[in-house]
């Protein structure tokens, strides 16, 4: 036992040094240990005596029923125990149909093809949930009837009765059978719920049944309770999740439905005679028993003063729109950052105008999309017990969902963790705002410099995507581009060397393979003119100095080949001169000691600047090198920004104060030079301020003296000259 404890151990942790830490098992407080004892007990109370088992296994199954529909006051229910969430709401389907179909379970699915049965399922309702209802009963996808939300009064996130009670009518009129009706207390996107009591009325008017299911059941334990949530209890089922909730790992899901038939609820799976599967209460039997009501309320109510708190600290930060403000008493808070640009509609209401362009209103309800992903990644990172989520709805766009119900019962959240979300969300304000209106002005700064082109990424967050097309760039192929790979590479380098509040990212174009380079989102006011100047001058110099040096490889390689030639020119020509007989070993040696011949050192250097070939005879014969071309200057940035030490590049909040200093440190050190003229100055050629003129008669000899000085120092050099030419005329 102890090997075999070992091994799951290993697997459990054997991977823990590539995986994050956390990955690991999550923080489990004593009512989960709890739950997790109530699995194994179970398994060793299955080994018990028949009777015995039948006994105590109906005992747990009833005192959990009871305690269940008392404390969310459902009153003569009947709980049916499942794991999968959507398990329950398809048994509950099938006991629908064994109600209203009284041949099905002898003529099967032909009760069903002469009238169609239809479930009603809300736009809002959780994704995936009409599909699995279809595959779980064998029932084709038309059978599913999907009711719009409110489109002109009400939310827009709760079913549109009205609406719905048109399609019951001509569905009726088709000759179908109104089945089954899905109602939300608590979309699973922003947490709104149906006017479930209307809904009741317009189920008992066609004898269908009533399904409710969302997050807001768990307010039903609390002491106040909203009229929506609590018309809930008159409905013919309801799905609850209490593990969620209440924290607790491991422990099942609960379906309460009213029906007075056993042997109906039987066939539909409802109930079981089979002890074994009336263990699965046993989990949350010891659970409850642990907290009591107290503790069950406790943990409820703690996680709706949370939606509270933080819905009533973000309504004092500007430019966060909540999407749940008519429903206090929500415990999930659906927030997202919008702004209003100047001169244009808000950011979220752009969807809905008619006279604006399709082109313009998506771009931007991506940037703005794209701002608040951004967002939530940030506040998820910062505040990691807040339990945050970002999705994307419909008409609203990515938004950011806190749901304690769902959440602070496992991750430990605190009123304190609120209270930073809501700091570091007025923290992050400033970059969006900022970010937002520096991206059209980035765009336009680049589309009027040449030789940049903008990327238009609708999922970058950041300023914009830039890509410089260099000569040899194919704009028509979206191939790969090794040149412009490394022309890209080293730009980014080069940014980033810089040290500026912005960060660079290299990454495909999106639907290409072109390198781009992402320039991220801005802390501060930036001068975006200076940005893409020095893009634009960086990657034209990095393109320069790669022709460059791609041309000079060329030159040299040519000119190693005409060396050769002229080399072995040479070679052949002092062979003429000498003759034949110098190169015989002991004659040629003969030969030079009697008639030496004086041989001119002849060789070539290359010239790399002039790229030509030159004699190194005037360097052997007078000890001398030659003077070549003066190479280019490296090519530089149009303009230069001073900046003060500390300050960092591309701001442009402190241009004013940089201005002031820069001028004022020049006019100082000029006020400087004058003062050290005067003061070198003999005092009394200096005349005071305000006092008389000299007359003419005193000024004249001080003119000639500085004219004759002037004369005196342009004659110095004619008498040195000729010191100057003795050398080369030695030479």
């Amino acid at each position: 036992m102890v090997s075999l404890l070992q091994l799951v151990q290993n697997l459990m942790h054997g991977d823990e040094d590539e995986e994050p830490q956390s990955a690991r098992i999550q923080n489990i407080g004593e009512q989960g240990h709890i739950a997790l004892l109530g699995h194994s007990l179970g398994a060793y109370i299955s080994t018990l005596d028949k009777e015995k088992l039948r006994k105590l296994t109906t005992r747990i199954l009833s005192d959990t029923t009871l305690w269940l529909c008392r404390i969310f006051r459902y009153e003569n229910g009947c709980a049916y125990f499942h794991e999968e969430e959507r398990e329950g709401l398809a048994k509950i389907c099938r006991l629908a149909i064994h109600s209203r179909y009284e041949d099905f379970v002898v003529d099967g699915f032909n009760v069903l093809y002469n009238k169609k049965p239809v479930i009603y399922l809300s736009a809002a309702a959780r994704p995936g949930l009409g599909q699995y209802l279809c595959n779980q009963l064998g029932l084709p996808f038309p059978c599913l009837c999907r009711v719009p939300c409110n489109t002109m009064f009400g939310s827009q996130h709760q079913m549109d009765v009205a609406f719905l009670e048109k399609l019951i009518k001509d569905d009726i009129e088709r000759g179908k059978l109104p089945l089954l009706l899905v109602a939300n207390a608590g979309t699973a996107a922003v947490g709104h719920t149906d006017k479930i009591g209307r809904l009741k009325e317009l189920c008992e008017q066609y004898g269908m049944w009533l399904h409710v299911e969302g997050v807001n059941l768990a307010t039903l334990a609390l002491g106040y309770v909203s009229s929506s949530v609590l018309a809930a209890t008159k409905c013919d089922s309801m799905t609850l999740t209490p593990g969620p909730w209440l924290g607790l790992p491991a422990v099942p899901a609960v379906t309460l439905y009213k029906h007075d038939d056993p042997a109906l609820t039987l066939v539909a799976g409802l109930t079981s005679n089979k002890p074994v599967d009336k263990l699965r209460a046993l989990p949350l039997w010891l659970s409850l028993q642990y907290l009591g009501l107290d503790g069950i309320v406790e943990r409820i109510k703690h996680a709706c003063q949370l939606s509270q708190r933080l819905q009533e600290g973000l309504k004092k930060v500007n430019h966060i729109k909540i999407l749940v403000e008519d429903e206090l008493s929500s415990p999930v808070v659906v927030f997202r950052f919008f702004q209003e640009l100047p001169g244009s509609d808000p950011v979220p209401r752009a969807v809905s105008m008619p006279s604006a362009a399709p082109s313009a209103v998506g771009r931007e309800r991506h940037c703005c999309d794209a701002l608040n992903r951004w967002l939530g990644e940030q506040l998820r990172q910062l505040v990691p017990t807040s339990g945050l989520t970002v999705m994307d709805l419909e008409v609203e766009g990515v938004c950011i969902r806190f749901s304690p119900l769902m959440t602070a019962a496992v991750l430990g959240t605190r009123g304190e963790d609120v209270d930073q979300l809501v700091a570091c969300a007025q923290s992050k304000l400033p970059v969006l705002t900022c970010t937002l209106q520096l991206r059209e002005e980035f765009k336009q700064e680049v589309t009027a410099t040449a030789g940049l082109l903008h990327v238009d990424d609708p999922n970058w967050p950041g300023i914009g995507v830039v890509r410089y097309e260099h000569a040899n760039d194919d704009k028509s192929s979206l191939k790969l581009d090794p040149e412009g790979e490394k022309i890209h590479a080293a730009l980014l380098k080069k940014l980033n060397e810089l040290e500026s509040d912005l960060t660079f990212k290299m990454g495909p174009e999106y639907k290409s393979m072109k390198s781009c380079i992402y320039i991220g989102m801005a802390s501060d006011d930036v001068d975006i003119s200076e940005l893409v100047e020095t893009i634009a001058v960086t990657a034209r110099e990095i393109e320069e100095n790669s022709r460059l040096l791609e041309n000079m490889t060329e030159v040299v390689r040519k000119g190693i080949q005409e060396a050769q030639v002229q080399l072995q020119k040479a070679n052949e020509e002092r062979l003429l001169e000498e003759g034949v007989l110098r190169q015989i070993p002991v004659v040629g040696s003969v030969l030079n000691w009697f008639s030496p011949v004086q041989a001119s050192q002849k060789g070539r250097t290359f010239n790399l600047t002039a790229g030509s070939l030159e004699s190194t005879e005037h360097t052997y014969v007078y000890k001398v090198q030659g003077t070549g071309v003066t190479p280019p200057q490296t090519p530089t940035g149009t303009r230069t920004k001073q900046r003060l030490p500390g300050q960092k590049p591309f701001r442009r909040s402190l241009r004013g104060s940089d201005a002031l200093s820069e001028t004022s440190s020049v006019s100082h050190s000029e006020d400087l030079e004058k003062a050290e003229q005067l003061s070198g100055a003999p005092e009394p050629d200096t005349p005071e301020p305000g006092g008389p003129e000299p007359p003419p008669s005193t000024r004249a000899p001080q003119d000639a003296e500085q004219t004759g000085a002037l004369q005196s120092g342009a004659q110095r050099p004619e008498d040195n000259r000729p010191q100057v030419e003795e050398p080369e005329s030695l030479r």
